[in-house]
């Protein structure tokens, strides 16, 4: 059995080790997040990202997750796996059609 990245091997060291010492700005030099930043680089968010960020999500149930939480809990959740089927050929099949438009 091997452990470890082979990468890391090839590389002199793991990621990590490499990352901790590694800096991307001059020596007294702060990041600066505001100027210099093209275009291409900037972020927008849709309305729905911001709502979920804000936390006003209107899709969530904070009670059935409670109530989810403790079927589980109990051990009395039950898994229909015929809907769980039904909903990833759904989403398959909607991921195909997008990437066919």
């Amino acid at each position: 059995m091997k452990i470890g990245n082979p990468i890391d091997k090839a590389l002199g060291g793991s990621a990590s080790q490499r990352a901790e010492g590694a800096s991307t700005t001059a020596p007294g030099k702060t990041k600066s997040l505001d100027g210099g930043v093209s275009q291409s680089a900037k972020v927008s968010l849709s309305p729905m990202a911001s709502s979920l960020i804000s936390g006003m999500d209107p899709d969530f149930d904070a009670d059935k997750v409670d109530k989810v939480k403790q079927s589980i809990d109990n051990g009395t959740y039950q898994v229909d796996a015929e809907v769980i089927a039904d909903k990833l050929i759904a989403n398959a099949q909607e991921l195909l059609k997008r990437s066919s438009n």
